[in-house]
């Protein structure tokens, strides 16, 4: 069972990894036996995650922005001249915006859809000669997007293009399965519900018990949560799972 989950040898990148949920999920993999590298747009929170995470493992820091092309392409760079081979991709790095409908502009609107989106296509497309020489029949590489509940359920607060923007990596995740599934890469979405994150801080300030009371399960999110369902899709034990969008929400989205 140790080695169903085992991930020793393999090699990940986690874009967001310095803090909140891509935090969590560095902590995962390197916990299970991969060798990470994290990219962040702040070399301070980058510095601060790598020494933190340093103590499970053999973890590397680059900085960059994934909302432009050119800083996909520079991370990219980095990524292949570190792990010629690489097994797992994580899109994790995300932008919110919350403005009242009638105000909602076009500078929040690029910001979250260039991050969340495009960052998200164009990183894992200038990824592909590396996955593709991690992946096999057997153990195919794996690509694991960050989604949200957001894109499956409506949010009452005013954050039209997070919303818009997690229910496009969904589908998009979707058809990325359908098309590198023949390449040995499979692409899943993870859609967490409220985990403790500089994103979620100020909303579980004001609402975190109202939002742990509507859960079936009666709380937030932890980081071995994160954690979990992310090892489960990137070690042998997911090898068959490819397109699906696992909410990781104690029931919030799926049961409402």
């Amino acid at each position: 069972m140790s080695d169903l989950f085992s991930l020793e040898g393999k090699t990940a990148v986690v874009t967001g990894g310095s803090r909140g949920i891509g935090f969590m999920i560095a902590s995962g993999l390197l916990q299970a036996g991969a060798s990470v590298i994290i990219s962040s747009r702040k070399q301070h929170e980058l510095d601060e995650a790598q020494e933190a995470l340093s103590k499970f493992g053999h973890v590397q820091a680059v900085r960059a922005d994934v909302s432009s092309l050119e800083g996909v392409e520079a991370l990219a760079n980095e990524v292949a001249g570190r792990f010629p081979v690489l097994n797992i991709l994580v899109n994790n790095a995300g932008a919110t915006w919350g403005m009242p409908l009638d105000d909602f502009d076009e500078h929040a609107w690029d910001k979250v859809m260039d991050t969340n989106v495009k960052g998200v296509f164009f990183l894992t497309q200038k990824l592909l000669p590396q996955l593709r020489a991690g992946g096999s029949h057997d153990d195919p590489a794996r690509v694991i997007n960050i989604g949200s509940i957001d894109g499956l359920h409506v949010n009452p607060m005013d954050t039209y293009s997070y919303a818009a923007s997690k229910a496009g990596v969904h589908h998009l995740t979707r058809a990325l399965a359908r098309k590198l599934g023949p390449e040995h890469i499979t692409v899943n979405a993870v859609a967490p519900g409220p985990f403790e994150s500089k994103m979620m801080a100020a909303t579980l300030r004001a609402f975190g018990d109202n939002i742990a009371s509507s859960a079936p399960l009666r709380r937030i999110g932890r980081p071995d949560d994160m954690a979990g369902v992310t090892v489960f899709l990137a070690s042998r034990a997911g090898s068959y799972v490819t397109g699906a969008v696992i909410p990781v929400d104690g029931g919030i989205a799926t049961t409402s």
